[in-house]
């Protein structure tokens, strides 16, 4: 599949003065000067026109070449996407209204620029999307409104996702709950091979007694009835509870589960909430920010780190494409071209920062990334403290159940000697019971900390942001002077694949005898 982005995509024109070539080391892989102007992407023209538009020969000779790209074939180009990427894009194409550039679903979706182009460049083959090209070169991806429809009946693995969904969620639950089962059968088991045990004792002694003439009393008794172990089992428990209901409690069975293994991680899928945070912060910064700005929504040591080392922000750099500029002030910032190109008719958040708040100058983002602290078990108290007495009552019965099978009177026949094969498992069981949640409670403690270290960090960067010092607030301003946003409206489209060539043929005679003018001119 061909690439579009490096054909058409270009950066944003600005005529900043304090723009200078900067040498860094922190993009090994990369070139190592930065200037304002990037090479355009069609090569060949004057510098002086780099601001002016771009021949609609040459657009409509590369488009023509990534419309092939995106040519509905055989198979079904979405189906070749990781999920979770398909549907973070086509939610980006939704909230943008279905007209989008690569860096507008990147953004917004917190997406790999790649990963962002391969998305829409499947969607768009797969739902009778077209392209359009700006003046400058962007491409521009346009979506049906029925596109969802049109993308569900052409894909099976999209109809089966969600009843595979249904079934892996029925799965586990069967898991958690059988766990659970598994406790009650293990003590009904226990003590039922007890009773059976004891009972087959005393009677054995009672007839070597009647032989001998005498009575045996072995020194202990003990007598349950197995079915009173089942006081805790009601039927009706989950439907008292409302298990399942909007506060997410769960039944007895279910919070066996909990206490041993508990309830898994608190910050699945945070990463892309991460990403969405970063992208969607930068694109409403103009594309250009300061390092210290997007400290609040990394993995950062402590707030001094942020003053002198700045390599934190290399995974930023690399998942949008910025590369690092400096003011005359000798200040680094970071600039994100693809992020300052947008189809989106939605105005940005960015306000000015000086006699704001942040919350005013962030635009609605949040303030900073925070992780959820792990917990033991979602159960409540009550519920961990008769788990603990019933796994506690289990491996008591084990204990004793195994001091009885070692008594040679015991005849290993029938209900026992099914116990006595399995007796290895119970103990496993047993003894799990409780080492797990044990090992788990040490663990969480240091993974709580961390992720308390990572919050507290995180937070300060923040605040250290709400009232910068005098350094800060230059650079910030250095970075507001060099934002830009440029809307792409259809007032700047030359090309589309929407329409016939013989259609535009016209427009792009008279364009192209404009753009010879220009070049005459020059």
């Amino acid at each position: 599949m061909a690439s579009i982005a490096t054909c058409f995509t270009l950066p944003p024109k600005h005529h900043c003065p304090r723009r200078r070539i900067f040498k860094s080391s922190l993009l090994p892989n990369h070139p190592r000067n930065f200037r304002l102007h990037p090479t355009p992407i069609f090569p060949g023209f004057g510098a002086k026109f780099r601001e002016s538009r771009v021949s609609v020969s040459a657009v409509k000779s590369g488009l023509d070449a990534a419309a092939a790209a995106i040519r509905p074939g055989g198979s079904v180009e979405s189906d070749k996407l990781p999920s979770d990427v398909r549907k973070r894009a086509m939610e980006a194409v939704d909230a943008c209204g279905g007209r989008v550039t690569i860096g507008d679903v990147a953004g917004r979706a917190g997406l790999k620029l790649n990963e962002a182009q391969n998305a829409l460049q499947a969607l768009a083959a797969d739902t009778e999307g077209f392209l359009e090209v700006s003046d400058e070169g962007d491409v521009l991806y346009v979506f049906p409104k029925d596109y969802r429809a049109k993308l569900l009946g052409k894909s099976l693995r999209m109809r089966v996702e969600p009843v595979l969904e249904k079934a892996k969620a029925g799965v586990e639950y069967v898991a958690r709950v059988s766990f659970g089962t598994a406790l009650v059968a293990s003590i009904v088991l226990v003590y039922t091979a007890i009773v059976v045990a004891l009972s087959s004792g005393r009677s054995e002694d009672d007839n070597r007694g009647r032989r001998g003439g005498r009575s045996y009393d072995s020194g202990f008794s003990f007598y349950m009835n197995p079915f009173d172990l089942f006081w805790f089992w009601d039927p009706y428990y989950s439907r008292r509870r409302r298990v399942q209901t909007d506060d997410n409690k769960m039944n007895f069975i279910e919070s066996i589960f909990s206490f041993v293994f508990g309830d898994g991680d608190p910050n699945q899928g945070i990463e892309e909430e991460r990403w969405k945070l970063i992208g969607q912060y930068i694109s409403s910064k103009g594309g250009v920010v300061a390092a210290e700005e997007l400290s609040p929504y990394l993995d950062i040591q402590s707030s001094g780190e942020t003053l002198n080392d700045e390599t934190y922000i290399l995974p930023v750099l690399l998942r949008y494409e910025g590369q690092p500029v400096i003011d005359e002030e000798g200040n680094i910032l970071y600039q994100f071209p693809s992020l300052q190109r947008t189809a989106s008719s939605q105005r940005s958040g960015r306000k000015e920062y000086v006699g704001r708040r942040w919350a005013d100058f962030v635009g609605g983002v949040n303030k900073f990334f925070q992780e959820k602290k792990w917990q033991f078990s979602n159960t409540t108290v009550s519920e961990r403290a008769m788990v603990a007495g019933l796994g506690g009552l289990n491996l008591f019965g084990v204990i004793i159940l195994g001091t009885i099978l070692k008594d040679t009177r015991i005849a290993p026949v029938g209900f026992i000697k099914f116990v006595s094969s399995i007796f290895p498992l119970l103990q496993i069981y047993a003894g799990s019971f409780f080492a797990i949640p044990l090992l788990r409670w040490f663990v969480l403690l240091k993974t709580n900390a961390d992720i308390e270290k990572r919050n507290k960090a995180r937070q300060q960067c923040a605040q250290s942001l709400e009232l910068p010092d005098i350094s800060l607030r230059r650079k910030l301003l250095s970075a507001q002077d060099m934002a830009q946003k440029t809307f792409i409206g259809q007032d700047r489209i030359v090309y589309s694949t929407e329409k016939d060539l013989v259609e535009q043929d016209y427009e792009a005679q008279e364009w192209d005898k404009r753009f010879r003018e220009i070049e005459k001119s020059d």
